[in-house]
């Protein structure tokens, strides 16, 4: 079983099945679509985290800002500080998405996004633009994957365990694709 660093979640499993759960409209409204919720699993996927100098105007704004390392197509994470010994904790687990983007396409892509957010603030802002990125670290981001259904039909949500937020569809993706691909290699490996 890989071993991994994780950022410590801010939210438990039990709280995860009240969040998968919840009262109301909504949950009400899942119930019926979707099924009752049958199961919670934890769910890893890893990040690198880069330290970003933007120079632009005369001035300089230095960042911490983290991309997915699978495909590089999540939103990147910000930090104050790169996360201390105390902020993560190391585990063993089957559920952790591998690092499939290597370091130089996950900086190129990064300074790529940075770029694209910078000028959708407004173009005419933008004056001898600079950005670089070092790489800082690799870090897992836990997440909490909620199983619901009934009639032999899934569905998954999922949950930021650092934000508490739903997550949508490209996180899923993510989950759904790996689970495909875990269930074709187990299959080949014990067929």
């Amino acid at each position: 079983m890989p071993r991994i660093q994780s950022l410590r979640p801010n939210v438990t499993q039990a709280e995860a099945v009240l969040q998968f759960t919840s009262a109301g409209a909504t949950g009400l409204w899942r119930n019926l679509r979707q099924g009752p919720l049958r199961s919670v699993a934890d769910f890893y996927i890893p990040f690198r985290l880069f330290h970003v100098n933007i120079q632009n105007r005369g001035g300089e704004e230095r960042r911490i800002l983290a991309l997915d390392a699978v495909s590089g197509l999540l939103d990147p994470f910000h930090f104050e500080q790169l996360p201390a010994s105390q902020d993560t904790i190391a585990l063993e687990t089957r559920n952790a998405l591998p690092i499939q983007l290597a370091e130089a396409p996950a900086r190129d892509l990064l300074i790529h996004k940075v770029q694209r957010t910078l000028f959708s603030k407004g173009f005419f802002r933008i004056r001898n633009l600079s950005i670089s990125a070092q790489p800082a670290a690799e870090v897992h981001i836990p997440y909490w994957v909620g199983f619901r259904g009934r009639n032999g039909r899934a569905r998954i949500a999922m949950i930021d365990a650092i934000r508490r937020r739903e997550e949508g569809m490209k996180v899923r993706d993510m989950l759904q694709h790996w689970l495909a691909s875990s269930e074709g290699e187990s299959s080949t490996r014990h067929g």
